[in-house]
């Protein structure tokens, strides 16, 4: 999705002339909105009987299971993350199963 819309275009671009903290911000953010996406197929792909609340369950736990806190066990701070918290990825793959609409995807925009 994101290649398709230009947003690695445009994240290729801005983190070439980022510092390291800013760095890992978009790449926070780019993260997140992929776990987004994630979630608005899964909001078609439940429609479509194709998954079910299992699966559902299964995507939130695998999502909180990469956040930077759970894999590096609280030892980076959240200015080295680059995929986002667990709290923060399950949050933003809801957003996406609640919605299905990818307009609503827009970390970069988030606060």
């Amino acid at each position: 999705m994101q290649n398709l819309l230009g947003t690695m275009r445009q994240f290729d671009a801005q983190s070439q002339r980022a510092d390291e903290r800013t760095r890992n911000a978009l790449s926070v953010r780019l993260e997140l909105q992929a776990d987004c996406y994630a979630g608005v197929w899964g909001f078609f792909a439940q429609k479509r009987n194709i998954i079910d609340g299992k699966d559902i369950e299964g995507g939130l736990r695998a999502a909180a299971a990469v956040g930077d806190d759970n894999i590096s066990h609280g030892r980076l701070s959240p200015d080295s993350f680059t995929h986002g918290s667990a709290e923060q990825r399950t949050r933003w793959f809801r957003t996406g199963l609640q919605s299905g609409d990818p307009r609503d995807c827009n970390t970069f925009d988030a606060r």
